[in-house]
């Protein structure tokens, strides 16, 4: 099986003054098709540049970056920006949901981007709010759903374009302690089900826990990569 992301030697120098600052340091990655992965690691760790790296949001100061046996490392902002756009769904912290715009038009965006039909968009943001649980409530607007329902939305948008990877940003981050289990379960119905492969940064543990792998970064590094079923005894 052809792995989707490969990083080697990662490194990540911003310049602070006169300051170099390395919020990366040598980071090997490998994550195949249809894994469900956590990163975690406190404020300064890494692991919110190593997630903008593998977002395509940003480039590395040095080493490779590999997706879908593409170069990322060296790709042009240009080839970056269709990239994000066809093969990366994104779930943000505060959802990122237009006020304005009802749930079936928040998940058609993308594909509005995309030079897809309207008659596509349309069908293709009601299956993709349908796999959320959202059907019903595919013309309310984000005041008139919660914080739990709102994150489906932008679970769907996410979903809508097909990507081969979704990236999510401490997802459960604005939520109670229900609506982040069942957020969590979407995500790992869509990895059991679906074979979605997923990326989650959190710092809670017990969401860190759905997923099957977990990975533990500190200063810029790779400290822990294991299974979560092996995880509890790595950190005891």
């Amino acid at each position: 099986m052809d792995s989707l992301i490969v990083c080697a030697n990662l490194w990540k120098t911003y310049r602070l003054g006169d300051i170099n600052v390395d919020a990366l340091r040598g980071v090997d990655l490998t994550v195949q098709p249809g894994e469900f992965v956590a990163i975690m690691g406190s404020s300064g760790s890494g692991k919110s540049t190593l997630m903008n790296i593998l977002g395509c949001l940003d480039v590395p100061t040095q080493g490779e970056y590999w997706l879908k046996g593409k170069d990322i490392a060296r790709a042009q902002s240009e080839e970056l920006a269709e990239i994000r756009s066809r093969t990366i769904g994104f779930v943000f912290q505060n959802f990122s949901l237009i006020p304005k715009t009802s749930a079936l038009e928040n998940v058609q965006l993308p594909l509005f981007y995309q030079g897809v039909s309207f008659r596509d968009q349309r069908s293709r943001a009601e299956m993709a709010l349908a796999r959320v649980g959202l059907a019903n409530r595919e013309h309310h607007y984000p005041s008139q759903l919660s914080g739990g329902q709102q994150q489906r939305v932008a679970i769907a948008r996410a979903l809508v374009s097909s990507p081969s990877l979704i990236l999510a940003d401490e997802p459960t981050g604005n939520l109670d302690t229900q609506s982040s289990q069942e957020i969590m379960g979407i995500f790992q119905q869509l990895n059991q089900q679906d074979g979605m492969t997923l990326l989650v940064v959190t710092h809670e543990h017990d969401i860190a826990a759905y997923a099957a792998r977990q990975i533990v970064m500190k200063d810029g590094r790779i400290v822990i990569d294991q299974p979560t079923s092996e995880i509890d005894q790595v950190i005891s």
